[in-house]
């Protein structure tokens, strides 16, 4: 009985010794996910108590004569765009800022005459002509922007933009002969959501590229129509995809 104890220990010896060596060894540490080595948030890439300012604009003109495309024919017209929107802004912290931007923007056509033929001769024809429009856009936003540095780089960094951002507009719309015409204020309230990324093309001064993505608004439209009849229109929009219209492209300077 003794010996077959000694042979059954010796054979279970091994077992104990495998199991011990296993314990002994670290256990490993699952790997963060949301550290890929793509960013470095702790690194300073817009230090506390810096200021920020900027400027965006943009000018176009067209101009039309007896012009023709597709179905769209005899286009006389002219008109411009104007944008202007400076900003103004603070570092609360590191990576952080608050700040204010202001925006205008005008637009005028004024279109002699044109028409849209689809179908030919037998078709649907619609024809335009002594239309002028006039509008002004004004908008005020504040807005706080956190900065996500690319790794240990000092050039370049991802930022991420909340918007609240209040509007108005007062536009005039003249057509035919007499004249017949409509005047429009309206007022809006939005809340943005816009990445971008910054750029340092010198140690102050930066390239900035934005995209409109995300945003809720709320719109009121009113009306006077030959100034006896009047109209009102509310619209709200819920918007989580990328909007090509609203790319941004300014200078910055950090001081």
């Amino acid at each position: 009985m003794k010996r077959t104890f000694i042979i059954l220990l010796l054979a279970v010896l091994p077992v104990f010794s495998v199991l011990a060596d296993e314990a002994e060894k670290p256990v490993p540490v699952k790997p963060d996910k949301s550290h890929r080595g793509l960013v470095n948030m702790s690194k300073m890439f817009v230090p506390k108590g810096q200021w920020l300012t900027g400027l965006s604009a943009s000018f176009s003109t067209h101009s039309n004569d007896m012009y023709n495309i597709v179905i769209i024919n005899d286009v006389a017209s002219a008109g411009y765009t104007v944008n202007v929107s400076p900003m103004l802004g603070y570092a609360i912290r590191d990576n952080l800022i608050a700040g204010i931007k202001f925006g205008y923007s005008r637009n005028l056509l004024r279109l002699d005459e044109g028409g849209i033929s689809i179908g030919g001769d037998s078709g649907l024809s619609l024809n335009a002509e002594n239309y002028y429009s006039l509008k002004h856009t004004y908008e005020g936003s504040m807005f706080l922007r956190r900065y996500i540095p690319f790794g240990s780089n000092m050039r370049f960094a991802l930022f991420t933009e909340a918007q609240l951002v209040f509007g108005g507009s007062q536009a005039k719309y003249l057509a035919h002969v007499p004249v017949d015409g409509t005047y429009e204020t309206s007022f809006s309230t939005s809340l943005n959501v816009t990445p971008g990324i910054a750029a340092f093309i010198t140690n102050d001064v930066a390239l900035e590229l934005n995209v409109g993505m995300m945003g809720v608004t709320f719109k009121t439209v009113r009306q006077t129509h030959n100034q006896v009849e009047a109209g009102k229109r509310n619209e709200s929009l819920m918007n989580f995809k990328i909007n090509l219209l609203s790319i941004g492209l300014g200078l910055a300077i950090y001081l």
